[in-house]
């Protein structure tokens, strides 16, 4: 299975603005756009203080690469989802977002019960989610309205999850999952829509990028 090995501060520092990779360390003083807030490399810093705007195209590739590091998805799959996005009905640009919130490991992320995308995706991984009762370890699946999201029962009783529970007391979940904080387990409840895409702007910019 393809995924990227990028060492995730540095892709951060390359997009210019915390993608939120690593959990809880993205809202510390540990954080790397925090202590240094410029793309990698010898020559970054000095890059920062003297570097011209992008071009049109510059900005849709920018935008498209960091949409693609947020929810962890490599090109030729991104661009599978644009394409399925593309055809599809309405508008593309929220199409696109649909797809990717509705990705196992994202739903997984969203319901906290991982820090991060990334752990999300080996929690998926490792077999330790549910869909509808059943094990399910692939984390590109598309869930559905009406699906219910749980963790198994050997899972709850290890120290991967032992303070889950007390993490969730004070989390909210978007409004189109419904959480049950003492079941552990979160129900599709409709489809997201353009109110819970508070991460991700300019989207836009993708569908031109792959429109040229």
């Amino acid at each position: 299975m393809a995924r990227s090995i990028d060492a995730k501060c540095r892709q951060c520092r390359r997009a210019g603005e915390k993608l939120f990779l690593k959990g809880e360390r993205c809202f510390s003083q540990k954080c790397a756009m925090v202590k240094r807030p410029y793309a990698p490399g010898a020559l970054g810093a000095k890059r920062k203080k003297g570097r011209r705007g992008f071009s049109e195209y510059g900005r849709q590739l920018a935008e498209k690469q960091k949409v693609k590091k947020f929810y962890g998805v490599l090109e030729r799959q991104f661009k599978k989802y644009f394409l399925e996005a593309s055809r599809g009905k309405g508008d593309t640009r929220e199409n696109l977002i649909k797809i990717l919130e509705k990705r196992l490991d994202n739903v997984v992320f969203r319901l906290g019960f991982a820090p991060s995308r990334a752990a999300a995706r080996q929690i998926v991984n490792h077999g330790h989610i549910t869909v509808n009762g059943r094990r399910l370890d692939i984390p590109s699946y598309s869930v559905k309205t009406g699906n219910v999201i749980g963790l198994k029962e050997k899972a709850r009783k290890s120290k991967l999850f032992e303070n889950l529970a007390a993490f969730l007391k004070k989390y909210e979940a978007p409004k189109w999952l419904v959480l049950d904080k003492e079941k552990l387990e979160g129900k599709v409840n409709n489809e997201p829509n353009a109110e819970d895409f508070e991460d991700l702007t300019n989207i836009g910019l993708i569908v031109e990028f792959y429109s040229r």
